[in-house]
């Protein structure tokens, strides 16, 4: 799935990630795609938790050359 904006959080510790991605999924409108790239451990775990609580739709994590790259489309 091709994403509509892409977030680099690689470099960034738990919380930051999580935080970045819940900033930028504001300023979205209902339906677009987000992929945030993140090299943290943690993140695999604090992505799909924060999606289900905040009620945003994870699509997917996709393992890449030295970081994650998650799939969330924002909902209404």
């Amino acid at each position: 799935m091709d994403a509509d904006h892409t977030l680099d959080a690689r470099g960034l510790l738990c919380p930051l990630p999580v935080l970045k991605l819940r900033k930028r999924l504001k300023a979205l409108q209902t339906g677009e795609v987000m992929e945030l790239w993140a090299d943290d451990p943690a993140a695999v775990v604090d992505v799909q938790h924060y999606c289900s609580e905040a009620g945003q739709e994870f699509l997917g994590m996709d393992e890449r050359a030295g970081y994650n790259a998650f799939t969330i489309r924002k909902s209404g």
